[in-house]
Protein backbone atom coordinates (compact mmCIF):
# COMPACT_ATOMS: atom_id res chain seq x y z
CA UNK A 1 0.00 0.00 0.00
CA UNK A 2 2.59 2.32 1.26
CA UNK A 3 4.72 1.46 -2.49
CA UNK A 4 1.44 2.51 -4.38
CA UNK A 5 1.41 5.56 -2.45
CA UNK A 6 4.60 6.63 -3.42
CA UNK A 7 4.05 5.68 -6.84
CA UNK A 8 0.67 7.90 -7.36
CA UNK A 9 2.68 10.43 -5.44
CA UNK A 10 5.24 10.23 -8.23
CA UNK A 11 3.35 10.10 -11.11
CA UNK A 12 1.41 12.88 -9.71
CA UNK A 13 4.98 15.52 -9.44
CA UNK A 14 6.05 13.88 -12.47
CA UNK A 15 2.76 15.07 -14.09
CA UNK A 16 2.75 18.82 -12.68
CA UNK A 17 6.10 19.16 -13.48
CA UNK A 18 5.35 18.45 -17.30
CA UNK A 19 2.38 20.75 -16.95
CA UNK A 20 4.46 23.58 -15.24
CA UNK A 21 7.41 23.05 -18.10
CA UNK A 22 4.53 23.08 -20.97
CA UNK A 23 3.00 26.54 -19.21
CA UNK A 24 6.36 28.10 -19.10
CA UNK A 25 7.48 26.83 -22.66
CA UNK A 26 3.99 28.13 -23.97
CA UNK A 27 4.92 31.36 -21.89
CA UNK A 28 8.14 31.60 -22.91
CA UNK A 29 7.15 31.62 -26.60
CA UNK A 30 4.55 34.84 -25.80
CA UNK A 31 7.28 36.66 -24.56
CA UNK A 32 9.08 36.69 -28.40
CA UNK A 33 5.68 38.54 -29.88
CA UNK A 34 6.14 41.98 -28.95
CA UNK A 35 6.12 45.96 -30.25
CA UNK A 36 9.47 46.40 -30.89
CA UNK A 37 9.65 44.06 -33.86
CA UNK A 38 5.62 44.27 -34.86
CA UNK A 39 7.54 47.90 -35.76
CA UNK A 40 10.67 47.01 -37.38
CA UNK A 41 8.86 44.99 -40.03
CA UNK A 42 6.10 47.29 -40.24
CA UNK A 43 8.23 49.77 -40.61
CA UNK A 44 10.65 47.93 -43.50
CA UNK A 45 7.94 46.55 -45.22
CA UNK A 46 5.72 50.10 -45.92
CA UNK A 47 9.32 51.95 -46.87
CA UNK A 48 9.74 53.52 -49.51
CA UNK A 49 12.61 50.74 -50.54
CA UNK A 50 10.15 48.17 -51.37
CA UNK A 51 8.48 50.45 -53.89
CA UNK A 52 5.22 49.33 -53.11
CA UNK A 53 5.62 45.66 -53.36
CA UNK A 54 3.91 45.08 -56.93
CA UNK A 55 3.93 41.68 -58.17
CA UNK A 56 6.22 41.35 -61.43
CA UNK A 57 8.26 44.49 -60.25
CA UNK A 58 11.49 45.07 -59.00
CA UNK A 59 9.41 45.92 -55.23
CA UNK A 60 8.74 41.94 -56.03
CA UNK A 61 12.47 41.04 -55.87
CA UNK A 62 13.29 43.49 -52.75
CA UNK A 63 10.37 42.17 -51.03
CA UNK A 64 10.94 38.08 -51.55
CA UNK A 65 14.66 38.61 -50.75
CA UNK A 66 13.07 40.10 -47.43
CA UNK A 67 10.65 37.53 -46.36
CA UNK A 68 13.41 34.55 -47.20
CA UNK A 69 16.25 36.19 -44.90
CA UNK A 70 13.50 36.61 -41.73
CA UNK A 71 11.96 32.68 -42.71
CA UNK A 72 15.51 31.69 -42.39
CA UNK A 73 16.85 33.85 -39.34
CA UNK A 74 13.35 32.68 -37.67
CA UNK A 75 14.21 28.72 -38.48
CA UNK A 76 11.37 28.18 -40.94
CA UNK A 77 11.60 25.17 -43.51
CA UNK A 78 11.60 25.90 -47.43
CA UNK A 79 8.07 24.48 -47.83
CA UNK A 80 8.48 23.98 -51.77
CA UNK A 81 10.98 21.61 -52.55
CA UNK A 82 13.74 22.87 -51.26
CA UNK A 83 12.90 26.46 -51.63
CA UNK A 84 10.24 28.95 -50.21
CA UNK A 85 8.61 29.78 -53.00
CA UNK A 86 5.82 29.00 -55.42
CA UNK A 87 5.84 29.84 -58.99
CA UNK A 88 2.41 31.83 -59.49
CA UNK A 89 1.87 32.45 -63.19
CA UNK A 90 0.02 35.86 -63.82
CA UNK A 91 -1.19 37.19 -67.16
CA UNK A 92 -1.01 41.44 -66.67
CA UNK A 93 -3.51 42.88 -69.34
CA UNK A 94 -3.88 46.44 -69.85
CA UNK A 95 -7.32 47.41 -70.97
CA UNK A 96 -7.97 51.24 -72.87
CA UNK A 97 -11.25 51.58 -73.20
CA UNK A 98 -13.46 54.36 -75.36
CA UNK A 99 -13.39 57.01 -73.25
CA UNK A 100 -17.22 57.83 -74.08
CA UNK A 101 -20.18 54.64 -73.27
CA UNK A 102 -22.73 55.08 -75.84
CA UNK A 103 -26.46 54.49 -74.96
CA UNK A 104 -28.99 54.42 -78.13
CA UNK A 105 -32.65 53.42 -78.23
CA UNK A 106 -36.12 54.83 -77.99
CA UNK A 107 -35.21 57.99 -80.56
CA UNK A 108 -32.75 58.67 -77.86
CA UNK A 109 -27.98 58.74 -78.09
CA UNK A 110 -26.30 59.89 -74.88
CA UNK A 111 -23.12 58.75 -73.43
CA UNK A 112 -21.22 57.89 -70.64
CA UNK A 113 -18.14 59.61 -69.76
CA UNK A 114 -15.15 57.20 -68.72
CA UNK A 115 -14.57 56.71 -64.93
CA UNK A 116 -16.85 59.71 -64.06
CA UNK A 117 -19.91 57.37 -64.83
CA UNK A 118 -18.61 53.67 -65.99
CA UNK A 119 -15.50 51.77 -65.56
CA UNK A 120 -14.58 48.89 -67.66
CA UNK A 121 -12.16 45.80 -68.11
CA UNK A 122 -11.80 42.73 -69.98
CA UNK A 123 -10.18 39.33 -68.88
CA UNK A 124 -9.29 38.42 -72.74
CA UNK A 125 -5.83 38.14 -74.25
CA UNK A 126 -7.55 39.85 -77.09
CA UNK A 127 -6.07 42.61 -79.03
CA UNK A 128 -9.55 44.77 -79.80
CA UNK A 129 -13.24 44.51 -78.04
CA UNK A 130 -16.15 45.47 -79.97
CA UNK A 131 -19.08 46.19 -78.51
CA UNK A 132 -21.76 47.25 -80.88
CA UNK A 133 -25.34 48.47 -79.94
CA UNK A 134 -25.39 45.53 -77.35
CA UNK A 135 -29.10 44.89 -76.22
CA UNK A 136 -29.45 46.38 -72.59
CA UNK A 137 -31.09 43.47 -69.96
CA UNK A 138 -32.12 44.23 -66.10
CA UNK A 139 -31.36 41.23 -64.12
CA UNK A 140 -31.78 42.57 -61.15
CA UNK A 141 -28.98 40.89 -58.74
CA UNK A 142 -27.55 39.03 -61.16
CA UNK A 143 -27.85 35.36 -59.15
CA UNK A 144 -29.02 31.80 -59.58
CA UNK A 145 -28.87 30.37 -55.70
CA UNK A 146 -30.85 26.95 -55.75
CA UNK A 147 -30.73 26.80 -51.96
CA UNK A 148 -32.82 30.15 -51.67
CA UNK A 149 -34.86 29.41 -54.65
CA UNK A 150 -33.65 32.31 -56.30
CA UNK A 151 -33.05 32.37 -60.48
CA UNK A 152 -32.76 36.09 -61.46
CA UNK A 153 -32.17 34.63 -65.31
CA UNK A 154 -35.01 32.44 -65.31
CA UNK A 155 -37.22 33.42 -68.64
CA UNK A 156 -34.65 35.47 -70.11
CA UNK A 157 -31.73 34.65 -72.96
CA UNK A 158 -28.98 36.94 -72.37
CA UNK A 159 -27.09 35.08 -74.87
CA UNK A 160 -24.48 37.76 -76.77
CA UNK A 161 -26.52 40.58 -74.74
CA UNK A 162 -25.66 43.32 -71.86
CA UNK A 163 -26.42 42.63 -68.45
CA UNK A 164 -26.91 45.56 -65.87
CA UNK A 165 -27.43 44.13 -62.02
CA UNK A 166 -27.32 45.40 -58.38
CA UNK A 167 -24.06 45.25 -56.21
CA UNK A 168 -25.07 42.91 -53.06
CA UNK A 169 -27.71 40.39 -52.85
CA UNK A 170 -31.65 40.42 -52.01
CA UNK A 171 -30.75 40.35 -48.44
CA UNK A 172 -29.36 43.61 -47.86
CA UNK A 173 -31.25 46.09 -45.70
CA UNK A 174 -34.04 43.86 -45.20
CA UNK A 175 -33.56 42.78 -41.96
CA UNK A 176 -34.50 39.06 -42.45
CA UNK A 177 -32.02 36.92 -41.75
CA UNK A 178 -33.21 34.09 -42.90
CA UNK A 179 -33.70 35.60 -46.32
CA UNK A 180 -30.33 34.92 -47.50
CA UNK A 181 -28.21 36.51 -44.68
CA UNK A 182 -30.01 39.33 -44.08
CA UNK A 183 -27.32 42.39 -43.80
CA UNK A 184 -24.61 39.98 -43.96
CA UNK A 185 -23.81 39.87 -47.86
CA UNK A 186 -23.47 36.37 -48.81
CA UNK A 187 -20.94 34.83 -51.87
CA UNK A 188 -23.38 35.40 -54.19
CA UNK A 189 -23.44 39.53 -53.59
CA UNK A 190 -19.54 39.91 -54.31
CA UNK A 191 -19.15 41.29 -57.72
CA UNK A 192 -16.97 38.05 -58.75
CA UNK A 193 -19.99 35.80 -58.39
CA UNK A 194 -21.82 38.35 -60.46
CA UNK A 195 -19.22 38.07 -63.04
CA UNK A 196 -18.66 34.99 -63.71
CA UNK A 197 -22.23 34.07 -63.98
CA UNK A 198 -23.22 36.30 -66.19
CA UNK A 199 -20.60 34.62 -68.76
CA UNK A 200 -22.12 30.94 -67.81
CA UNK A 201 -25.16 33.02 -69.20
CA UNK A 202 -23.77 33.79 -72.09
CA UNK A 203 -23.56 37.48 -71.90
CA UNK A 204 -21.56 39.47 -73.68
CA UNK A 205 -20.72 42.22 -71.52
CA UNK A 206 -21.96 42.93 -68.00
CA UNK A 207 -22.27 46.22 -65.61
CA UNK A 208 -22.83 46.35 -62.18
CA UNK A 209 -24.66 49.37 -60.50
CA UNK A 210 -22.65 50.85 -57.90
CA UNK A 211 -23.63 51.91 -54.46
CA UNK A 212 -21.44 52.92 -52.11
CA UNK A 213 -23.51 51.35 -48.75
CA UNK A 214 -23.74 47.52 -49.95
CA UNK A 215 -20.69 47.62 -52.01
CA UNK A 216 -18.62 48.78 -49.33
CA UNK A 217 -16.50 51.37 -50.78
CA UNK A 218 -16.71 54.46 -52.49
CA UNK A 219 -16.73 55.25 -56.55
CA UNK A 220 -13.54 56.32 -56.18
CA UNK A 221 -11.75 52.70 -55.84
CA UNK A 222 -13.57 51.53 -59.02
CA UNK A 223 -12.65 54.14 -61.20
CA UNK A 224 -8.71 53.82 -59.24
CA UNK A 225 -8.36 50.64 -60.23
CA UNK A 226 -9.55 51.15 -63.76
CA UNK A 227 -6.34 53.23 -64.38
CA UNK A 228 -3.72 50.73 -64.34
CA UNK A 229 -2.50 47.11 -65.81
CA UNK A 230 -4.93 44.62 -64.10
CA UNK A 231 -3.07 41.08 -62.89
CA UNK A 232 -5.09 37.42 -63.73
CA UNK A 233 -4.12 34.04 -63.10
CA UNK A 234 -2.39 32.97 -66.42
CA UNK A 235 -5.42 31.00 -68.34
CA UNK A 236 -4.82 28.20 -71.48
CA UNK A 237 -7.56 29.44 -72.96
CA UNK A 238 -6.99 33.35 -72.13
CA UNK A 239 -10.52 33.58 -70.87
CA UNK A 240 -12.68 33.50 -74.02
CA UNK A 241 -15.04 32.05 -71.64
CA UNK A 242 -15.76 35.44 -70.27
CA UNK A 243 -17.23 38.28 -71.20
CA UNK A 244 -15.81 40.57 -72.72
CA UNK A 245 -16.37 43.67 -70.86
CA UNK A 246 -17.07 43.86 -67.00
CA UNK A 247 -17.93 46.65 -65.87
CA UNK A 248 -19.53 49.22 -63.41
CA UNK A 249 -21.67 52.14 -63.33
CA UNK A 250 -21.92 55.11 -61.62
CA UNK A 251 -25.05 55.34 -59.51
CA UNK A 252 -25.27 58.96 -61.34
CA UNK A 253 -25.03 57.50 -64.11
CA UNK A 254 -27.48 54.24 -63.51
CA UNK A 255 -29.93 56.77 -62.71
CA UNK A 256 -29.92 58.28 -65.81
CA UNK A 257 -30.24 55.08 -67.58
CA UNK A 258 -33.32 53.80 -66.24
CA UNK A 259 -34.29 57.05 -66.74
CA UNK A 260 -34.28 57.11 -70.41
CA UNK A 261 -35.14 53.49 -70.24
CA UNK A 262 -38.54 55.05 -68.94
CA UNK A 263 -38.10 53.07 -65.66
CA UNK A 264 -38.61 53.63 -62.06
CA UNK A 265 -35.66 53.02 -60.01
CA UNK A 266 -38.49 51.53 -58.16
CA UNK A 267 -37.59 47.98 -60.06
CA UNK A 268 -34.38 48.24 -58.05
CA UNK A 269 -36.68 47.35 -55.22
CA UNK A 270 -39.03 44.68 -56.96
CA UNK A 271 -35.57 43.31 -57.40
CA UNK A 272 -35.49 41.97 -53.90
CA UNK A 273 -38.50 40.39 -54.24
CA UNK A 274 -39.11 36.84 -54.64
CA UNK A 275 -40.30 35.85 -58.23
CA UNK A 276 -38.50 38.54 -60.13
CA UNK A 277 -38.49 38.67 -63.48
CA UNK A 278 -35.70 40.59 -65.99
CA UNK A 279 -36.50 43.62 -67.18
CA UNK A 280 -35.24 44.48 -71.15
CA UNK A 281 -34.07 48.10 -71.34
CA UNK A 282 -35.09 48.43 -75.01
CA UNK A 283 -31.99 50.74 -75.35
CA UNK A 284 -28.16 49.30 -76.59
CA UNK A 285 -24.73 50.04 -75.33
CA UNK A 286 -21.55 50.47 -77.68
CA UNK A 287 -18.25 50.27 -76.88
CA UNK A 288 -14.68 49.68 -77.85
CA UNK A 289 -11.69 48.73 -76.01
CA UNK A 290 -7.79 48.22 -76.65
CA UNK A 291 -5.74 45.36 -75.31
CA UNK A 292 -2.31 44.50 -74.37
CA UNK A 293 -0.96 42.07 -72.09
CA UNK A 294 2.40 39.84 -71.13
CA UNK A 295 2.58 36.92 -69.06
CA UNK A 296 4.61 36.79 -66.02
CA UNK A 297 4.88 34.93 -63.23
CA UNK A 298 5.46 35.90 -59.38
CA UNK A 299 5.91 34.10 -55.74
CA UNK A 300 3.99 32.54 -53.10
CA UNK A 301 6.63 32.65 -50.32
CA UNK A 302 6.11 29.62 -47.76
CA UNK A 303 7.97 28.45 -45.13
CA UNK A 304 6.67 25.67 -42.66
CA UNK A 305 7.46 23.97 -39.02
CA UNK A 306 6.90 20.21 -39.08
CA UNK A 307 4.76 19.00 -36.38
CA UNK A 308 6.07 16.38 -34.38
CA UNK A 309 3.85 13.42 -34.32
CA UNK A 310 1.45 14.30 -37.33
CA UNK A 311 3.63 15.74 -40.22
CA UNK A 312 1.24 15.81 -43.09
CA UNK A 313 -1.57 18.00 -40.75
CA UNK A 314 -1.13 21.18 -41.23
CA UNK A 315 -2.68 24.99 -39.65
CA UNK A 316 -1.84 27.58 -41.97
CA UNK A 317 -1.00 31.12 -41.32
CA UNK A 318 -1.04 33.66 -43.86
CA UNK A 319 -0.80 37.34 -45.00
CA UNK A 320 -0.41 38.82 -48.35
CA UNK A 321 2.84 40.44 -49.69
CA UNK A 322 1.54 42.36 -52.46
CA UNK A 323 0.17 46.41 -52.50
CA UNK A 324 0.35 48.30 -55.95
CA UNK A 325 3.30 49.68 -56.41
CA UNK A 326 4.46 52.79 -57.86
CA UNK A 327 0.85 54.61 -59.42
CA UNK A 328 -0.41 57.83 -60.32
CA UNK A 329 1.27 60.42 -58.41
CA UNK A 330 -0.54 62.19 -55.69
CA UNK A 331 0.41 65.46 -53.57
CA UNK A 332 4.28 64.59 -55.45
CA UNK A 333 4.01 61.11 -54.04
CA UNK A 334 4.19 57.88 -56.25
CA UNK A 335 4.45 55.16 -54.16
CA UNK A 336 1.69 52.82 -52.70
CA UNK A 337 3.29 51.59 -49.74
CA UNK A 338 0.68 49.58 -48.30
CA UNK A 339 2.03 49.63 -44.28
CA UNK A 340 -0.85 48.59 -42.61
CA UNK A 341 -2.30 46.79 -46.26
CA UNK A 342 -0.31 44.46 -45.86
CA UNK A 343 2.71 45.45 -43.76
CA UNK A 344 0.89 45.07 -39.90
CA UNK A 345 -0.68 41.74 -41.31
CA UNK A 346 2.65 40.44 -42.45
CA UNK A 347 4.69 41.78 -39.21
CA UNK A 348 1.78 40.03 -37.29
CA UNK A 349 2.71 36.50 -39.21
CA UNK A 350 6.19 36.61 -38.61
CA UNK A 351 6.08 37.05 -34.77
CA UNK A 352 3.31 34.31 -34.57
CA UNK A 353 6.18 31.97 -36.78
CA UNK A 354 9.10 33.18 -34.19
CA UNK A 355 6.89 32.22 -31.45
CA UNK A 356 6.15 28.94 -32.54
CA UNK A 357 10.26 28.28 -33.46
CA UNK A 358 10.86 29.29 -30.17
CA UNK A 359 8.79 25.65 -28.45
CA UNK A 360 11.00 23.21 -27.04
CA UNK A 361 8.11 21.02 -27.50
CA UNK A 362 7.52 21.10 -30.75
CA UNK A 363 3.94 21.21 -32.21
CA UNK A 364 2.31 18.02 -33.50
CA UNK A 365 0.85 19.17 -36.58
CA UNK A 366 3.09 21.32 -39.06
CA UNK A 367 2.62 24.74 -39.55
CA UNK A 368 2.96 26.91 -42.56
CA UNK A 369 3.60 30.43 -42.96
CA UNK A 370 2.23 31.48 -46.15
CA UNK A 371 2.34 34.87 -47.67
CA UNK A 372 0.20 34.98 -50.92
CA UNK A 373 1.44 37.25 -54.27
CA UNK A 374 -1.56 39.22 -55.92
CA UNK A 375 -3.95 39.44 -53.43
CA UNK A 376 -5.16 42.82 -54.74
CA UNK A 377 -5.56 41.43 -57.81
CA UNK A 378 -8.32 38.82 -57.00
CA UNK A 379 -6.90 36.76 -54.23
CA UNK A 380 -4.93 35.14 -57.16
CA UNK A 381 -1.89 33.41 -55.03
CA UNK A 382 -4.19 32.16 -52.62
CA UNK A 383 -6.43 30.52 -54.96
CA UNK A 384 -3.10 29.45 -57.30
CA UNK A 385 -1.62 27.34 -53.63
CA UNK A 386 -5.65 26.33 -52.98
CA UNK A 387 -5.36 24.93 -56.93
CA UNK A 388 -1.43 23.29 -56.12
CA UNK A 389 -1.38 22.93 -52.87
CA UNK A 390 2.29 22.20 -50.77
CA UNK A 391 0.04 20.03 -48.04
CA UNK A 392 -3.05 17.67 -48.63
CA UNK A 393 -6.32 19.81 -48.82
CA UNK A 394 -7.64 17.05 -46.76
CA UNK A 395 -5.16 17.19 -44.15
CA UNK A 396 -5.34 21.21 -44.17
CA UNK A 397 -6.36 22.07 -40.19
CA UNK A 398 -7.10 25.35 -40.69
CA UNK A 399 -6.27 28.36 -42.40
CA UNK A 400 -5.71 31.59 -39.90
CA UNK A 401 -5.36 34.76 -42.15
CA UNK A 402 -5.06 38.80 -41.49
CA UNK A 403 -4.99 41.83 -43.29
CA UNK A 404 -5.34 45.43 -42.72
CA UNK A 405 -4.90 45.38 -39.08
CA UNK A 406 -4.78 48.84 -37.36
CA UNK A 407 -1.77 50.63 -35.63
CA UNK A 408 -4.70 52.34 -32.93
CA UNK A 409 -3.86 50.87 -29.86
CA UNK A 410 -4.99 47.75 -27.84
CA UNK A 411 -8.35 46.45 -28.20
CA UNK A 412 -11.32 44.76 -25.73
CA UNK A 413 -13.17 42.86 -29.02
CA UNK A 414 -11.65 40.18 -31.02
CA UNK A 415 -13.70 41.06 -34.05
CA UNK A 416 -14.28 38.08 -36.29
CA UNK A 417 -15.06 38.58 -39.91
CA UNK A 418 -17.47 35.70 -41.16
CA UNK A 419 -18.63 35.38 -37.30
CA UNK A 420 -20.92 32.37 -37.16
CA UNK A 421 -19.24 30.13 -40.13
CA UNK A 422 -17.38 27.60 -38.52
CA UNK A 423 -16.10 26.27 -34.95
CA UNK A 424 -13.03 28.42 -35.04
CA UNK A 425 -14.88 30.76 -33.37
CA UNK A 426 -15.07 28.92 -30.09
CA UNK A 427 -11.35 28.34 -29.96
CA UNK A 428 -11.15 32.15 -30.26
CA UNK A 429 -13.91 33.11 -28.05
CA UNK A 430 -12.13 30.67 -25.48
CA UNK A 431 -9.01 32.14 -25.52
CA UNK A 432 -9.77 35.53 -25.72
CA UNK A 433 -11.16 35.50 -22.02
CA UNK A 434 -7.72 34.96 -20.84
CA UNK A 435 -6.77 38.50 -22.52
CA UNK A 436 -9.92 39.69 -21.26
CA UNK A 437 -11.27 40.30 -24.17
CA UNK A 438 -14.64 39.01 -25.97
CA UNK A 439 -15.94 38.13 -29.66
CA UNK A 440 -17.31 41.52 -31.61
CA UNK A 441 -19.22 39.99 -35.02
CA UNK A 442 -17.87 42.47 -37.80
CA UNK A 443 -20.15 45.49 -37.83
CA UNK A 444 -20.45 45.70 -41.53
CA UNK A 445 -21.48 42.58 -42.62
CA UNK A 446 -23.08 43.43 -45.83
CA UNK A 447 -19.29 44.36 -46.90
CA UNK A 448 -18.91 40.94 -47.48
CA UNK A 449 -15.20 41.12 -46.07
CA UNK A 450 -14.95 37.43 -45.88
CA UNK A 451 -15.26 36.89 -49.50
CA UNK A 452 -12.22 39.87 -49.77
CA UNK A 453 -9.41 38.22 -48.19
CA UNK A 454 -7.09 35.44 -48.56
CA UNK A 455 -8.53 33.17 -46.50
CA UNK A 456 -11.72 32.79 -48.60
CA UNK A 457 -9.87 30.65 -51.46
CA UNK A 458 -9.59 28.55 -48.50
CA UNK A 459 -13.23 28.40 -47.37
CA UNK A 460 -14.16 27.98 -51.11
CA UNK A 461 -11.80 24.52 -50.73
CA UNK A 462 -14.00 23.27 -47.74
CA UNK A 463 -11.09 24.33 -45.04
CA UNK A 464 -12.45 26.62 -42.02
CA UNK A 465 -10.94 29.90 -42.52
CA UNK A 466 -10.74 32.43 -39.41
CA UNK A 467 -10.71 35.91 -40.16
CA UNK A 468 -9.91 37.52 -36.77
CA UNK A 469 -8.53 41.15 -35.17
CA UNK A 470 -9.28 43.59 -32.57
CA UNK A 471 -10.95 46.40 -34.15
CA UNK A 472 -13.68 48.20 -32.84
CA UNK A 473 -13.61 48.79 -28.89
CA UNK A 474 -10.37 50.60 -27.94
CA UNK A 475 -9.45 50.10 -24.44
CA UNK A 476 -8.50 53.23 -24.13
CA UNK A 477 -10.99 55.26 -25.96
CA UNK A 478 -13.83 53.04 -26.44
CA UNK A 479 -15.82 51.84 -29.83
CA UNK A 480 -17.37 55.17 -30.99
CA UNK A 481 -13.46 56.43 -31.01
CA UNK A 482 -12.37 53.14 -32.10
CA UNK A 483 -15.21 53.14 -35.48
CA UNK A 484 -14.75 56.19 -36.57
CA UNK A 485 -10.63 55.62 -37.04
CA UNK A 486 -11.22 52.45 -39.05
CA UNK A 487 -13.72 54.92 -40.64
CA UNK A 488 -11.24 57.35 -41.17
CA UNK A 489 -8.50 55.30 -42.33
CA UNK A 490 -10.58 53.63 -45.17
CA UNK A 491 -11.67 56.63 -46.20
CA UNK A 492 -7.93 58.83 -46.73
CA UNK A 493 -5.76 55.83 -46.84
CA UNK A 494 -7.65 52.37 -48.47
CA UNK A 495 -5.64 51.63 -52.03
CA UNK A 496 -4.14 55.64 -51.39
CA UNK A 497 -0.40 56.97 -51.40
CA UNK A 498 -0.61 57.73 -47.91
CA UNK A 499 -0.71 54.25 -46.57
CA UNK A 500 2.68 54.73 -44.97
CA UNK A 501 4.24 53.79 -41.76
CA UNK A 502 3.98 56.79 -38.78
CA UNK A 503 5.62 57.36 -35.58
CA UNK A 504 2.38 57.96 -34.22
CA UNK A 505 1.62 54.11 -34.41
CA UNK A 506 0.91 51.89 -31.38
CA UNK A 507 0.93 48.40 -32.37
CA UNK A 508 0.44 47.21 -28.74
CA UNK A 509 -3.28 45.79 -30.17
CA UNK A 510 -1.81 43.87 -33.30
CA UNK A 511 1.09 42.46 -30.55
CA UNK A 512 -2.12 41.00 -28.64
CA UNK A 513 -3.76 39.97 -31.58
CA UNK A 514 -0.59 38.11 -32.57
CA UNK A 515 -0.56 36.37 -28.64
CA UNK A 516 -4.19 35.33 -29.14
CA UNK A 517 -4.09 33.76 -32.34
CA UNK A 518 -0.65 31.48 -31.68
CA UNK A 519 -2.61 30.63 -28.98
CA UNK A 520 -5.57 29.46 -31.54
CA UNK A 521 -3.38 27.95 -33.67
CA UNK A 522 -1.24 26.48 -30.71
CA UNK A 523 -4.03 24.55 -29.58
CA UNK A 524 -5.10 23.31 -33.33
CA UNK A 525 -1.55 22.02 -33.76
CA UNK A 526 -1.91 19.71 -30.43
CA UNK A 527 -5.08 18.15 -31.17
CA UNK A 528 -6.21 15.44 -33.09
CA UNK A 529 -9.81 16.42 -33.88
CA UNK A 530 -10.52 18.86 -37.06
CA UNK A 531 -12.57 22.32 -36.77
CA UNK A 532 -15.90 21.75 -38.56
CA UNK A 533 -18.07 24.30 -40.27
CA UNK A 534 -21.13 25.59 -38.60
CA UNK A 535 -25.13 24.74 -39.79
CA UNK A 536 -26.02 27.27 -42.33
CA UNK A 537 -22.48 28.18 -43.77
CA UNK A 538 -22.29 27.78 -47.26
CA UNK A 539 -18.99 25.99 -47.21
CA UNK A 540 -20.74 23.13 -45.20
CA UNK A 541 -21.53 21.45 -48.56
CA UNK A 542 -18.95 21.53 -50.89
CA UNK A 543 -20.83 19.64 -53.63
CA UNK A 544 -21.93 23.93 -54.40
CA UNK A 545 -19.55 25.13 -56.66
CA UNK A 546 -19.30 29.12 -56.85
Amino acid sequence: MKSLLLFLIFSLSLFLSSCETKSTDLENALSTINVQDLVRQSKTLGSDEFMGRKPCTEGETITLNYLESEYKRIGLEPAVNGSYFQEVKLMEILNTPDKKLKIEGKGKSFDFDLLTDFAAFSMRAQEEIILEKSELIFVGYGIIAPEYNWNDYEGIDVKGKTVVLLVNDPGFETDKNDFFKGNSMTYYGRWTYKYEEAARQGAIACFIIHDTKPAGYGWGVVSNGNESARLFLADENNYADRCAVQGWLSHESSNKLFDNAGLSTSVWKEAKKPGFKAVPLNLSVSLKMKNSWRFDKSQNVLGVLRGSKRPEEVIIYSAHWDHFGIGRKVDGDSIYNGAVDNGTSLAWMLEIAEAFASLDEKPERSILFFAPTAEESGLLGAIHYVQNPIFDLDKTVANINNDMMLPYGRMKDVMITGFGQSELDDYVEEIAKKYDRYIFPDPNPHTGMYFRADHFAFAKAGIPALFARGNCDSREHGKEWALQKEADWLANNYHKVTDEYEEWWDLSGVAEDAKLLFEVGYKLSMEKTFPKWSQGSEFKDLHKTF
